[in-house]
């Protein structure tokens, strides 16, 4: 079949890219996308919003220690860059000069729109650039934004588990909902469909991470027409392959998040001081529409936007992006190795490192990666023999990171890697050496980084997304913070080694128990273990993975709960906020804890976790995975 050219028509005040297959309006020199015309529907985006409120980019900024700003970014010029039969490329330019400074933030911004022949659909990228001596700033959030016709797309779907029905914008209006414990979960008492009511809606139970969020997006049933957001790529976004990301919410709204302090708080906001220099490319991403018949509403058009995005990861880099900055295939470069593990407590051979996270990021120390949110990372999943590949790294000087299921812990490679246009770089066998003193005395969960194997209780009938009821991630319910003292209404959780089951007895999320008056007060666990001859000369050790952590802090006390000094203390750590946006993780945390074996007795022992923060329900601690180790023996340690 045979598609017609690419044409542009620029007016006064508007600019239409058109390729035969759809067209796509952006305001002159805004850049703001203000029709989108497909499928015989004169505007996918909402036409009852204003022209500016339709598709867009933004921003949240602020000056070191001022209120945050938000922005959309509205070029100040325009330029064709690229017109030819095969591909249109658009630049709106917005440039930044002390004039400015206190208005806006101080980056000069270039938003790229790209629509190529035969495509259904279409691009858009960014770069942004910071000169050396300009103002310092933070800037907390960026993406891009579309607001769909809430008439037509009313079916979400992000996921082959994750898809329904959704809420209209009005079911969120006074008299219509009620307002939950934070404004971003309301109750629908008075929807306009009536079977959705008594569901809680909340734009957090849709968030997804990095590495599951590939394409999302919403379905129109008349006609059948599926809007999708596509990124096929994560190098440019931050946190890594576990950092969580708003996807598609009430609106009905999509979004392509490229910075967000979501499930992490200030670890991931970009601050830039002293005046330096920066220079970013976000994207492109690809917003891609299909159609069908009224068959194929709403699985067919799901399972192509599938293999849509399958086809845009496999292009990436994309070849056709016009500017310098965007870096091709053959401008980037390549590492490859085997990753083993050696904990000598589970075998004395070398342990395939099966599905190991491997990635190159900015150089740091181990695991600063999850930190890292100012430049690119690139990820790819070591097989179940531990070979690894990553593809198309732009040039520069990382370290290479790893970490691997079923272990705790970060790996890195001591030696930087200088990527370099056109290098390919074997690393050969690498070992992972776990943290590791001596032989398990008890474990408590799986080490991967979730809560998610731990008990997750039903949520409150009077609360409920239906979507999550009998779901793997059914921790995504609303209000399951408050069922901690529901469970546990007059003493905290008592886990016995050996006898309780942690999928059963260990709830996911250690926070404080709401009292009668609504105050809070903080929680203590106790974990009871047996101990036969204790070494008590000797140091055990304690390991502790943490999953998420918000305003938390955790003491730990060995068979003294009133002991006024803790055996050990984190202080005040985590802003991850996973608890009140139904994450099941956030940044990870690992402690490695000395135990005196003089704190021990022969029989059974008692541990003591408290978490004593309860100005909020939602102050607490996740855990990964506890593990107690004794100490080496005297022949191991020879």
């Amino acid at each position: 079949m045979s598609y017609p050219g690419v044409r542009l028509h620029v007016h006064n005040r508007y600019v239409v890219m058109d390729n035969g297959i759809l067209q796509v309006t952006l305001s002159n020199p805004d850049g703001i996308v203000t029709g989108i015309r497909y499928n015989g529907v004169d505007n996918l985006l909402e036409v009852l919003n204003k022209e500016t409120n339709r598709g867009y980019w933004d921003l949240m900024w602020s000056a070191p220690g001022s209120k945050g700003l938000f922005d959309v970014i509205r070029g100040t010029s325009f330029e064709v860059v690229v017109q030819n039969e095969e591909q249109v490329e658009l630049s709106f330019r917005r440039m930044w000069d002390p004039s400015l400074e206190g208005k806006y933030v101080p980056l000069n911004i270039d938003k790229r729109f790209v629509m190529l022949r035969a495509s259904s659909g279409f691009y858009s990228y960014g770069i942004y650039e910071h000169l050396s001596g300009w103002p310092d700033f933070d800037i907390s959030e960026t993406r891009i934004t579309f607001k769909l016709r809430k008439d037509k797309f009313q079916y979400m779907a992000m996921a082959d588990n994750r898809q329904r029905i959704m809420p209209f914008p009005d079911d969120r209006l006074p008299g219509r909902c009620q307002t939950l414990a934070y404004p971003e979960a309301v109750l629908l008492v008075n929807p306009k469909n009536p079977i959705l009511k008594g569901e809680v809606d909340d734009k957090y139970q849709y968030s997804c991470d990095n590495k599951d969020n590939q394409v999302h997006g919403w379905i129109s049933a008349n006609p059948p027409v599926g809007f999708w957001q596509i990124t096929p790529s994560d190098e440019f976004r931050s946190g890594g392959p576990l950092k969580q990301n708003l996807t598609s919410h009430v609106g009905p709204t999509t979004l392509a998040m490229f910075l967000s302090g979501h499930y992490a708080g200030q670890d991931l906001v970009p601050k830039f001081r002293g005046g330096e220099p920066w220079k970013k490319v976000f994207g492109p991403v690809y917003i891609y529409l299909n159609s069908g018949s009224i068959h194929d509403y709403p699985y067919r058009l799901w399972e192509d936007a599938k293999r849509q995005m399958r086809n845009e990861v496999e292009r990436w880099p994309y070849s056709f992006p016009a500017s310098v900055d965007f870096l091709k295939s053959d401008q980037r470069g390549n590492v490859s190795g085997r990753l083993h593990v050696l904990d000598r407590y589970i075998s004395t051979d070398l342990i395939s490192a099966n599905g190991a996270y491997v990635g190159l990021a900015p150089p740091g120390d181990a695991g600063s990666w999850q930190r890292e949110c100012k430049d690119y990372q690139f990820w790819t999943r070591a097989d179940e023999n531990g070979f690894f590949t990553i593809r198309n790294i732009r040039p520069g000087d990382y370290n290479l990171y790893a970490w691997v299921p079923g272990f705790v812990g970060d790996y890195k490679l001591d030696d930087f890697l200088n990527i370099t246009s056109g290098s390919y770089i074997e690393l050969g066998e690498l070992v992972y050496e776990p943290p590791r003193d001596g032989p398990t005395l008890w474990e408590i969960g799986i080490p991967d980084r979730s809560a998610a194997e731990f008990y997750v209780p039903d949520p409150d009938p009077r609360y409920v997304n239906r979507l999550f009821i009998n779901h793997p991630d059914r921790f995504r319910q609303y209000g399951l913070w408050n069922r901690y003292a529901e469970l546990y209404p007059d003493a905290d959780l008592v886990y016995t080694i050996g006898v309780s089951d942690y999928t059963k007895d260990w709830f996911f999320a250690q926070v404080p128990r709401r009292k009668e008056d609504d105050t809070h007060q903080g929680t203590t666990w106790q974990i009871k273990f047996e101990v036969n001859s204790v070494d008590r000369g000797s140091t055990y050790k304690l390991r502790v993975a943490i999953a998420s952590a918000t305003l938390a802090e955790l003491q730990i006390r060995v068979n003294e709960p009133s002991a006024r000094r803790p055996v050990f203390t984190t202080g005040l750590i985590g802003r991850d906020n996973s608890v009140a946006r139904h994450g099941i993780h956030g940044i990870y945390w690992m402690y490695n804890v000395n135990i005196p074996g003089s704190l021990l007795i022969d029989g059974t022992n008692t541990m003591y976790f408290t978490q004593p923060r309860n100005q909020s329900p939602f102050q607490g601690i996740m855990y990964d995975y506890i593990r107690l180790e004794a100490p080496p023996s005297l022949k191991e340690e020879l």
